[in-house]
């Protein structure tokens, strides 16, 4: 391991490290606080989150000795952050995080799960993705039409950014933001403004379960999880050269993901944005040690996760449409993509589209949210074209 050690691996472990958390912390902090969490809580499910994925990206690229990196459930959080409250509050959420870990353990258990999945038409699951996307990815435009002053240097740095290097584009916002948060907001108003510290503040809430929560929060989230992430990490992984054991890194991302669930953690997955700078060139010359990359950022997370709850208390003092506009920048890319991806069949639009739609629309029936339906009517329509397109060539 030291011989396949370079300092290209190291840069780029800093770098990607940098970039996955100052891309998709604001939006963690988004879906907790809309499932009930308190501040405290918040703290809690980032801290354990981060931990999750420090601790994968260094254990999982040494046994497999490739650039695996793992991240967070950015699109789950997002899902989250679109979601109505359970009626249970922050621990229903949890439950519904502890089924959704285990249904990614048993997708590395059982394969016929994982193909079942995958079953799924992609510009499905595409549209359900940008359809979950679409709230946040609205934010930006209204936070900037009620507070223009706080929220217009924000998108001029990521815009900014996005033209001069696309990886820049959300560290420059962050770092407006903080300027912004220095210089815009009163932290005196905030009410705990004086005690915020970076040590680790654990705030643990027993989790509840019921078949609503599983249906309407488990079940999406695992699915935008394993359409949004998983599969698309594989598949960097796999262009790139390297070979991969999905059973095996399904099983270890979900059994972490279980551990870390109860104390309000969004699921680990393996990660497509950062994968793909650690496994290119610019990890190093050698693709047998790029996967030093991947540790160095895993070790970079397990220090990050120490300021969960000074990087939560800091969020919490600026106004929340600040904190949305954040995410929802962040998330305009990923937007970008799904969409495209889901209307990419000129013979099947209907479907992705209704998908889209329902999963967009924030609607729930019977308690069960929108993206639960919107796959269902989706897969239907899908389905039934299908049937009808095939038929006159079976009379033929």
């Amino acid at each position: 391991m030291i011989k396949d050690f370079s300092f290209s691996a190291l840069n780029m472990g800093v770098l990607a490290t940098f970039v996955g958390y100052a891309a998709s912390f604001a939006i963690v902090l988004a879906g907790l606080t809309a499932m009930g969490a308190s501040e405290t809580q918040a703290a809690t499910g980032l801290f354990f989150a981060t931990i999750g994925m420090g601790i994968c990206s260094i254990w999982l690229p040494i046994v497999t000795r490739t650039p695996a990196a793992v991240a967070w459930s950015t699109p789950g959080a997002a899902f989250l952050a679109a979601t109505a409250m359970l009626a249970g509050g922050f621990g229903e959420a949890v439950g519904a995080l502890i089924i959704c870990a285990l249904l990614i353990v048993l997708t590395g258990v059982i394969p016929g799960l994982g193909r079942a999945v995958a079953a799924i038409p992609k510009p499905i699951a595409s549209a359900l993705l940008a359809g979950v996307l679409l709230k946040l990815c609205l934010a930006p435009a209204l936070a900037l039409g009620n507070l223009p002053l706080l929220v217009l240097p924000i998108v001029v740095a990521w815009v900014v950014g996005l033209a001069w290097n696309r990886l820049a584009a959300m560290p420059l916002a962050v770092a407006a933001f903080v300027l912004v948060l220095f210089l815009g907001v009163d932290p005196s108003a905030h009410p705990d403004a004086s005690a915020i510290t970076w040590g680790p503040v654990l705030d643990i809430v027993p989790p509840s379960f019921s078949p609503l929560s599983a249906i309407s929060v488990a079940l999406p989230l695992y699915l935008i999880t394993m359409a949004g992430q998983n599969i698309p990490g594989f598949a960097v992984l796999e262009l790139n050269g390297y070979g991969v054991n999905r059973p095996f890194l399904l099983r270890s991302t979900g059994i972490v993901s279980l551990l870390i669930a109860p104390f309000g953690a969004i699921p680990v997955n393996m990660s497509a944005i950062t994968a793909s700078m650690m496994a290119g060139e610019d990890a190093g010359r050698d693709p047998s040690g790029r996967y030093w990359a991947a540790i160095i950022s895993g070790v970079c997370y397990v220090a990050l996760a120490f300021a969960a709850t000074g990087v939560t208390a800091m969020a919490s003092i600026a106004p929340t449409e600040v904190i949305t506009a954040v995410a929802g920048l962040a998330l305009i890319p990923a937007f970008v993509a799904a969409t495209t991806a889901a209307f990419s069949r000129a013979d099947q639009l209907e479907a992705p589209a209704l998908t889209f739609l329902i999963a967009g629309s924030g609607m729930s029936m019977l308690g069960i949210s929108g993206a639960f339906w919107g796959v269902l009517a989706g897969v239907a329509i899908w389905g039934l074209k299908a049937f009808l397109q095939r038929e006159p060539a079976v009379k033929q």
